[in-house]
């Protein structure tokens, strides 16, 4: 945690000298696409902080909730502290349930490689380093994971952008959601300095890159009814 408050007083010290938003690349849609189901569907998605990653996908049409938290480690070592350390396996990820009669896992993923993070950043996103933001996939189906891995494929033979494409695909063991503090954190902190110049700008580029996806009002999870 204290980690994370240095990066934003570094932020706000060295502003507007410092950029770190990255820039964007807007990828050609998947060519290859899942089939509409029927109900809704789960896909972690990792890419640095999840802070920004969830306020992405709180913006977009047809999610229907987007949870901040944890995959790829134990459960007894879920927790900001320890994932902080860089060792336990962990990525900080966000569990995005979408429906996919009103946008498809292609569109999903679209804007994962296009303004959601740089998928070419090995083991750090931004100002933030370590394993546990780098980039990962983690499906919840067969047919999720043929979808991620021939996408990925096509963006580097495409030669989308000029470093490959790191991003590791694996099936999703489990998920655990981060601390309450963390939720909505985009929403609830807007002009923290962290999330002005890291965050703010992915959103910003969802409403001008996906206009058609992008909603004003993003869907919170401390407005989402839990299911059981």
């Amino acid at each position: 945690m204290k980690l994370r408050y240095l990066l934003l007083a570094t932020t706000l010290l060295f502003a507007p000298a410092m950029a770190f938003a990255e820039s964007v690349t807007m990828v050609p849609p998947p060519a290859m696409d899942q089939s509409i189901a029927a109900g809704t569907e789960k896909i972690v998605l990792a890419g640095g902080c999840f802070w920004g990653v969830q306020g992405v996908y709180q913006h977009m049409k047809g999610v229907t909730n987007a949870v901040s938290g944890y995959s790829g480690g134990e459960k007894g070592t879920a927790n900001y502290d320890l994932v902080s350390g860089g060792d336990t396996g962990h990525a900080e990820a966000v569990e995005v349930t979408f429906d996919p009669k009103t946008v498809s896992l292609g569109k999903i993923l679209q804007v994962y490689f296009s303004v959601a993070h740089n998928p070419t950043e090995l083991n750090r996103q931004g100002p933030d380093t370590g394993t546990q933001y780098r980039s990962a996939v983690f499906t919840t189906s067969v047919d999720q994971e043929k979808v991620v891995k021939a996408y990925i494929d096509q963006l580097d033979k495409a030669k989308v952008y000029s470093d490959p494409i790191v991003t590791k695909v694996e099936p999703l063991k489990a998920f655990y959601t981060a601390e309450a503090y963390h939720q909505d954190y985009a929403t609830i902190n807007p002009t923290q300095p962290y999330i002005v110049y890291n965050d703010l700008p992915k959103i910003k580029n969802l409403s001008k890159l996906f206009p058609q996806e992008y909603r004003e009002k993003p869907v919170l999870v401390s407005e989402v009814q839990p299911t059981n």
